[in-house]
């Protein structure tokens, strides 16, 4: 059955809306007679990181504390390797987006002085389970935005080096859609399900990050050339054994100390930052002294109904794991291990080269969120920030991108529409399927590139065994073939992971130390050497991911694009 076609022009397509792309829509609505399209694979209403809600907003600048405090902090957890220009204009910001969420109607909590409950140094409280929707709802008020759920972006359509829109189809019936926009801002998640997971089979969806979330946004850019830096600083996150929830609430809520199986607190010995606090679990159990646990034992009746309320409204896992073994948690200290990692710019510094503006290396394209690379610890306040700043940014820009002609894109729709139909080809010859080549691609990875099996430590020989199974597992997705377009979307998921894995590894391999211990441990090069204090960046070239450096940036930079009619 041929493809039904749907062709839109918009003066601004939003790739993914989750929390960054929701906030760009509701920065573009301001501006009456301003056309915006919104794409999701999913519904906007319960989609991204969001989906599930959270129970404390991660950044936000207290009384007493600076925008420039928080660029410090963010710089000595992220062992120096960020963009000062980046972290200082979203921490600019988080105060303003949090006023705008509680006008949205999100209940913040307050202390007996009224002002925002604090959870640790820059932390607030809030109940937060209804967050998206109220994100959505917003969107879905405007005038001005039009959304398209359920379309799953697989490329960017490009003219003369600059991006004029986009091409995917529908998740659910059999519709290709064709999107011309004058810019283009990419507001997609991270990728997860790269590694194996710890949790296999069933269960393998019960991840720190988000399943769904497959790399598709980093994916678009290094197809279409876009430069991308630092992959190689990956996020392996601490949770709670089994159920992989958060932490935080432990440790920040009742003030649970790590301490390995004699009962001793480690984390001294490895520093507090975020790495060193995940390379601290996994090397005291790696030296054979774990398990390793947050120290639970003592807390007080009321502590433990707080932890038992807490989990039930974010991971109710936990909670029942609790209530399942008969002991609440001050009987009981709760077990701790790494997840599997992720590439995720939300919390390390993967994703696009950006300047201050959010523009990406390609003419007419901008990023913000998790795909935006070189601003750890962005958390919800800081995609936000990033949503606004590219939303406003592409009206800057807007009066010099010119709606493009559809003839000039004609071909390259002809192109994309064709493989996906060659997908979607009935044949006897596919031996595979893509669940078969995601698993391969997971063990591959967790053998060869630093996955849990190894305690997150790989080297260069290893990295070259990978290298070399991703192609010929690439060479195989090729070839997959599927029923129908949500076949085509796994087909697609695994695509985007792939190619992922491979920039993944370029970079592990061109960052010749061991900076972040907790996230990766390159067993060549264990120490950290000043002479990296700078970015692994990547860009693919005549079909080559060449590795580019570049020197650490303090100041504001703006990308000078080559003078282009298209």
């Amino acid at each position: 059955m041929p493809f039904h076609i749907v062709e839109k022009s918009a003066d601004i397509l939003i790739i993914g809306g989750g929390t960054a792309g929701c906030w760009a829509a509701l920065t573009l609505a301001a501006h009456e007679g301003l056309s915006v399209l919104v794409t999701e694979k999913a519904n906007i209403r319960r989609s991204g990181c969001l989906a599930a809600g959270v129970n404390a907003i991660n950044a936000y600048i207290p009384a007493g504390k600076t925008p420039e405090d928080y660029l410090e902090y963010v710089r000595w957890d992220a062992a120096g390797i960020i963009r000062d220009d980046l972290v200082l204009s979203m921490a600019r910001r988080f105060n303003s987006v949090v006023g705008r969420l509680e006008e949205l109607g999100l209940v913040i909590l307050k202390d007996e002085t009224g002002a925002y409950a604090l959870r640790g140094q820059w932390n607030i409280k809030i109940n937060g389970e209804n967050i998206k929707p109220l994100l959505s709802q917003a969107v879905y008020r405007t005038k001005n935005v039009e959304v398209l759920n359920h379309v799953n972006i697989t490329d960017y359509l490009t003219l003369n080096g600059r991006v004029v829109g986009a091409a995917g189809f529908s998740v659910r019936e059999q519709t290709a859609y064709f999107l011309r926009a004058r810019a283009v801002i990419c507001t997609a998640g991270g990728a997860a399900g790269l590694y194996r997971p710890n949790n296999p089979g069933f269960s393998q969806h019960k991840m720190w990050y988000p399943p769904f979330n497959t790399g598709a946004g980093y994916a678009l850019g290094i197809r279409a050339g876009a430069e991308m830096t630092t992959f190689e600083m990956r996020f392996v996150a601490q949770r709670c054994k089994d159920t992989i929830a958060p932490t935080g609430t432990i440790a920040l809520g009742v003030g649970a100390k790590q301490v390995n199986a004699q009962g001793e607190e480690y984390t001294s010995r490895y520093g507090l930052s975020t790495s060193g606090r995940a390379y601290g679990t996994t090397n005291e159990t790696h030296q054979g002294r774990g398990p390793c646990y947050l120290n639970t034992v003592g807390i007080t009746s009321r502590q433990d109904e707080e932890l038992l309320k807490a989990y039930l409204n974010m991971a109710p896992s936990q909670t029942l794991k609790w209530l399942e073994s008969g002991k609440r948690p001050s009987q009981q200290n709760v077990e701790l291990e790494g997840t599997e990692p992720y590439v995720a710019g939300g919390h390390t510094a993967s994703g696009y080269w950006v300047d201050t503006g959010r523009r990406t290396t390609l003419r007419g394209l901008y990023a913000a969120g998790d795909v935006a690379g070189g601003a750890p610890k962005k958390f919800v306040t800081g995609a936000l920030a990033e949503g606004e700043i590219a939303a406003n940014t592409a009206l800057i820009d807007l009066p010099g991108l010119p709606l493009p002609e559809d003839e000039a894109l004609q071909a390259q729709e002809r192109a994309i529409l064709q493989t996906y139909e060659q997908h979607l080809t009935p044949t006897d010859t596919c031996r595979y399927t893509s669940q078969q080549l995601e698993e391969a691609m997971q063990k591959v990875m967790d053998d060869y590139a630093g996955g849990i099996h190894s305690s997150y430590r790989y080297s260069e020989a290893q990295l070259d065994i990978a290298e070399e199974r991703l192609e010929g597992l690439t060479a195989l997705a090729q070839d997959l073939k599927g029923t129908d377009t949500d076949a085509l979307l796994h087909i697609y998921e695994l695509k985007d992971r792939l190619l992922v894995c491979q920039s993944l590894i370029a970079h592990l391999r061109a960052r010749r130390e061991t900076r972040w211990a907790g996230f990766g441990f390159n067993t060549d090069y264990p120490g950290v050497d000043d002479s990296w204090q700078l970015y692994v960046n990547s860009r693919l070239e005549n079909g080559t991911l060449k590795i580019h450096y570049r020197n650490l940036v303090k100041e504001a930079i703006t990308f000078e694009y080559p003078d282009s009619n298209g």
